[in-house]
């Protein structure tokens, strides 16, 4: 619940206005669970909330740890179903990448949730879980809603979910901390970067629109180039950073012809390319992980023509944690 929300609670419990910032500072700052602690509000009142409500907090119901330190968490949602969660933890970082949806609805080729398909929204609730509920939690630096799901198809969840962190009755984060990564869907992003101050990241894949929509089938009703004439509407050189996701299939999107077509496409717009490496699916002929030598020379080319451009470290592949491998379609429904 928002503040406004708690302030409706508080009022219809007969408890007084203040209650309402109490209540949101408990859970959204102190974290915390338990109602019958939340010690500066009276017995009486306590007891009241409890009778008609609880926090919501829900521990994961299954973890799995990958030799290079990664976790993957899996969280049970308000109907049920499942979604997994990660921690990265990297060196003074800990980075968690939240879901925003039960499986996907974009079918991305490429993508174990794609193959998974969408079964569910999650609600705020759901998506704050997953970070209150880490057991890691106090060691986070960063969030990525890099998770499953397309967070612009969830939109005013997702918004709702940072405008708590970014509260000062909540961990008053910076929205530097925040990144929401999206394919691209015409009805959210220009509403996204209109509400929202947090750090975007564009899942690019393929410069050349019929081979981009192959394998992301977003690109159709949302082509890339019109998505590019939004972006350059905005502005990028201030605290608010975009940066394009760009998984690199070998002998399919590594040769210097995409890496010319990446240059032309981002001229002048101020941002980041990471590249990612494929990390291999079940059954999955189509594409091929890409050589080390060639994703290097392939950054170097970008580098060269002032496009600044990382190659983003594999985490947690042995435990099908890396990125694309998220899916939970054989996880049982919980009852």
């Amino acid at each position: 619940m928002t503040v406004e929300e708690l302030k409706s609670v508080v009022a219809e419990l007969g408890m007084p206005a203040f209650a309402a910032k109490q209540l949101a500072q408990w859970i959204y700052q102190k974290g915390e669970g338990d109602i019958r602690r939340m010690s500066n509000i009276s017995v009486a009142a306590r007891q009241l909330l409890a009778e008609h409500y609880d926090v919501g907090f829900e521990a994961p119901v299954a973890v799995q740890h990958s030799t290079d330190g990664t976790s993957k968490y899996l969280f049970a949602t308000h109907d049920g179903h499942t979604v997994e969660t990660v921690f990265i933890p990297e060196d003074e970082r800990g980075t968690v990448c939240v879901s925003c949806q039960v499986g996907c609805k974009m079918g991305c080729r490429f993508c174990m949730t794609g193959r998974q398909g969408f079964e569910g929204q999650l609600t705020v609730g759901d998506i704050l879980n997953q970070i209150y509920s880490l057991p890691e939690r106090n060691r986070l630096t960063n969030i990525v809603f890099m998770g499953q799901g397309e967070p612009l198809d969830n939109l005013d969840a997702v918004l709702t979910a940072t405008r708590h962190l970014m509260a000062n009755y909540g961990w008053a984060w910076s929205p530097r901390r925040i990144t929401i990564s999206t394919c691209g869907l015409r009805k959210g992003l220009q509403r996204f970067l209109d509400e929202s101050p947090c750090h975007l990241a564009i899942s690019l894949h393929n410069p050349f629109a019929e081979e981009r929509a192959a394998i992301m089938p977003a690109e159709r009703s949302y082509p890339l180039s019109e998505m590019l004439d939004l972006l350059r509407q905005y502005d990028w050189t201030g605290q608010r950073r975009l940066s394009f996701e760009y998984i690199v299939f070998g002998g399919q999107n590594d040769s210097n012809r995409y890496a010319r077509e990446l240059v032309r496409l981002l001229d002048g717009l101020e941002c980041r390319v990471n590249l990612i490496r494929w990390h291999a699916l079940p059954d999955e002929t189509r594409f091929h992980e890409a050589d080390a030598t060639r994703m290097t020379a392939f950054r170097d080319y970008l580098s060269h023509r002032n496009i600044r451009c990382t190659i983003r470290a594999s985490r947690g592949q042995d435990i099908d944690a890396a990125c694309g491998l998220l899916n939970t379609k054989e996880k049982q429904v919980l009852s």
